[in-house]
């Protein structure tokens, strides 16, 4: 079992199931992979609100890493709420430790219903310590404009500016989400220095299910995993998003 390709996932867990390690091991799972754990976060939620948080010790953090590394062969690393600027310099330094292992960021600031997950004063570090060590970003718009400093992004125009900035700071590659844009279709974007956008499309689905952003980072993952390449991961994982809530609408139909 341990030398089964493995996905380890680094974040918070969420006690309503919806999101965080939940929903990256459910999907995960769906790819044939297992999953090994470092668990940066222990938060009370139901599926409207965040009612309480408590931080583990960042070396309490990095200890869970090394371990899952150890005792297992990790093909790939998902990266998800690290709420504190300690716990992302201690991520880091692992990260270090392993730079053949492609890690793929999910910069979770905030939760569904809006309560920061991540300390305002920690965006330097993670753009200064750890997204160049990410083989993928994933951030929404809102993410987006946040880790180049700016404002919302009203367009493509202005979401990719702010993408390419981010490349020139030391980015390797940025999937920028558009479900918060408008229009009757949903556009991701990947970008990589010296390469032409790809856009990946689906109709847009009414309405918003929690979990997304975490299912989408960690079906790209597993495809990395499966040594896929960085565009057929996100596509087939964007695909795997899309028919996930298409199956959930229809249950709640």
């Amino acid at each position: 079992m341990s030398r089964e390709p493995h996905v380890l996932v680094v974040g918070g867990s969420d006690s309503s199931g919806g999101a965080g390690i939940a929903r990256d091991i459910e999907t995960i799972s769906a790819f044939g992979l297992r999953t090994c754990l470092a668990v940066t976060a222990v938060t009370v939620q139901t599926h409207e609100a965040v009612l309480e948080i408590h931080d583990l010790p960042p070396g309490l953090v990095a200890d869970q890493m090394r371990a899952a590394l150890q005792a297992n062969k990790v093909a790939a690393i998902k990266i998800g709420m690290l709420a504190t600027e300690q716990i992302i310099a201690a991520v880091a330094a692992v990260l270090v430790e392993n730079r053949d292992i492609p890690a793929v960021l999910d910069p979770v600031l905030a939760s569904s219903s809006g309560r920061p997950l991540l300390e305002t004063g920690a965006i330097g570090v993670m753009k200064r310590n750890l997204i160049p060590l990410c083989r993928l970003v994933t951030p929404n718009l809102i993410e987006l404009a946040v880790l180049a400093g700016s404002d919302l992004a009203m367009d493509e125009d202005g979401a990719l500016q702010q993408g390419q900035e981010l490349l020139t700071a030391g980015l390797r590659a940025l999937l920028i989400k558009g479900g918060h844009a408008a229009g009757c279709r949903s556009t991701d974007i990947l970008l990589r220095s010296g390469q032409e956008p790809i856009r990946f499309e689906a109709p847009r689905l009414a309405g918003s299910i929690r979990g997304t952003g975490c299912a989408l980072a960690s079906a790209i993952a597993a495809h990395l995993a499966n040594t896929r390449s960085l565009e057929d991961g996100v596509r087939k994982g964007k695909l795997f998003v899309f028919e996930a809530l298409q199956q959930i609408r229809g249950t709640m139909k």
